[in-house]
């Protein structure tokens, strides 16, 4: 997992850790949302956008840029996409920039063309090294900081941090949480070690057996899933990120795009999965069935839907499987996403791909049977 995407999930999951970066009340980050916005015109998206939930006109929103690299371009295009953004959005907010180095020594000014925006109080640098003995006391800086810990140390860094979380967090699932942030960013320290040593060396492995645990790992891995895809990540990558199988990535991210769709969409989109997915439940002559009723129908998803909904409520064990693919509430917004949206590979939702489906689904199945026969 990128350095980047490693922060990103930290604010997303702990945003008052960015409030405190900056100086401010970590209660504050109530008032705002972590998110990120695409600039139509050039084709690219801010990703690491706090922007306030209120209108109160004296709150600024912030554009924060994560910099472990030294790039000599990058206030160039940072300030090109700030004043895109502006332009294209016009907020009823200030704007403030907040980039993060591990160090002074990774940052290019570029002094000819940025020294006054540089010097403006909306422009905050944060040197990790050089924090404040008072801010690295708190728990959440604590976790940024194992980011640039030297490996010889980070794994006794990490033990203390997770035996600070277990004392100042009350909350069983916030504390699974962080302990999991804290363990995820030892792994990318320590890529030679395995998740089963890495988890032996900070005490974890009693805690991590018990179910409550793992529940709530798999709910936070999931809720990740958008915003890594965001950042650029195949599925692949993000499944071996969260060191989740590929197939429940892909069924994760098949239910958040379906978040941003009508009903009658997520229903037949839900039921192209089933097909594609779960071919064994559909019999032979469920599919010839299937293949007569989406013939006669129009090219309409309403009209499809509605049919589709007639046919699986006779057929318990389909129904079922149908329910359980759709998002638990309609127009729920993934989370982390813009409106709802997942960035994922696409196909064009109408009769002719439900056809293709049905299709693909008896040819599974008679070269399945064709195998066993031989």
């Amino acid at each position: 997992m990128k350095t980047d995407s490693i922060f990103y999930n930290l604010f997303q999951a702990f945003p008052g850790i960015f409030f405190e970066l900056i100086n401010r009340s970590p209660v504050e980050a109530a008032n705002y949302e972590f998110t990120s916005r695409e600039v139509k015109q050039l084709a690219f998206r801010l990703d690491g956008l706090f922007l306030p939930k209120t209108n109160e006109p004296d709150k600024p929103f912030y554009l924060v840029e994560v910099q472990f690299q030294a790039d000599p371009s990058l206030y160039y295009r940072l300030f090109a996409e700030l004043f895109l953004f502006l332009k294209q959005y016009q907020p009823a907010h200030p704007w403030q920039i907040v980039v993060i180095y591990p160090s002074r020594s990774i940052e290019r000014e570029q002094p000819l063309h940025f020294a006054d925006l540089l010097a403006l109080n909306q422009v905050r640098r944060i040197y990790l090294d050089e924090l404040e003995a008072a801010v690295e006391d708190s728990l959440g800086v604590g976790v940024v900081k194992l980011v640039i810990e030297p490996e010889e140390t980070a794994g006794q860094l990490a033990q203390n941090l997770i035996e600070q979380a277990q004392q100042q967090l009350t909350d069983e699932a916030v504390q699974a949480d962080l302990i999991n942030l804290i363990e995820t960013i030892i792994v990318y320290k320590l890529p030679q070690k395995s998740r089963e040593e890495i988890a032996a060396m900070l005490g974890l492995n009693e805690l991590k057996q018990t179910r409550f645990y793992q529940e709530t790992l798999l709910e936070m891995k999931l809720e990740t899933i958008p915003r890594m895809l965001q950042l650029g990540l195949n599925l692949d990558q993000v499944a071996q990120a969260l060191d989740l199988p590929l197939e429940i990535v892909q069924k994760a991210v098949g239910k958040f795009r379906r978040e941003s769709m009508s009903f009658s969409e997520q229903n037949v989109d839900a039921f192209i999965e089933l097909l594609t997915a779960k071919s064994s439940l559909f019999t032979p002559e469920y599919l010839a069935e299937l293949e007569k009723l989406v013939a006669s129908l129009p090219d309409d998803i309403q009209a499809i839907s509605k049919a589709l909904s007639s046919w699986y409520k006779k057929h318990p064990e389909i129904r079922e499987a149908q329910l359980r693919l759709m998002p638990e509430k309609s127009g729920t917004k993934a989370p982390g996403s813009k409106e709802g949206k997942v960035k994922t590979p696409n196909y064009e939702l109408n009769k002719q791909t439900l056809q293709n489906a049905i299709q693909q689904s008896s040819s599974s199945q008679e070269t399945k049977s064709s195998n066993s026969g031989s």
